[in-house]
């Protein structure tokens, strides 16, 4: 029985490490996290929309699509052209691997630069979403 006991609590210290770097944030603590990093506050209500629609505010979230790209991490960017899998490229010069962790500051880096060069349009489904939709309340963080 100790046996069975102490291999339930390996396998389940194993998972739980294997998934140790991810992080999921509240709404007030995603804005928070936002204007941290210098989001304009005008469009940080935009943003935890879209991050919501996106990725339910999680870092470790992956989408494939049915076009053989996939979306990466709480902005949900793809290595159709922004990062590559594997290895460092794209146009944010990133592996797509890095954007699963709770460590932001390269998420936005490329989140940035993508809204600098297409804004909004890069995440079409999510912002027409929340271009429908009224947006987050953030008064009460």
């Amino acid at each position: 029985m100790r046996c069975q006991l102490f291999l339930l609590w390996l396998a389940l210290s194993l998972l739980h490490s294997s998934h140790g770097h991810a992080r999921t944030f509240t709404r007030c603590q995603l804005m928070r996290e936002l204007l941290r990093y210098n989001f304009s506050r005008t469009t940080v209500p935009y943003w935890v929309c879209l991050i919501e629609h996106a990725s339910g505010r999680t870092t470790e979230k992956v989408t494939n699509h049915n076009n053989s790209y996939t979306s990466f991490g709480l902005f949900q960017i793809n290595n159709k052209e922004w990062c590559k899998k594997g290895r460092k490229g794209g146009r944010c010069h990133i592996k797509c691997e890095d954007l699963l962790n709770e460590d932001l500051a390269d998420d936005v880096r490329c989140a940035k630069n993508i809204y600098g060069r297409v804004g909004f349009k890069a995440w079409p489904a999510s912002f027409a979403y929340c271009k429908e939709k009224s947006l987050p309340d953030l008064s009460r963080c």
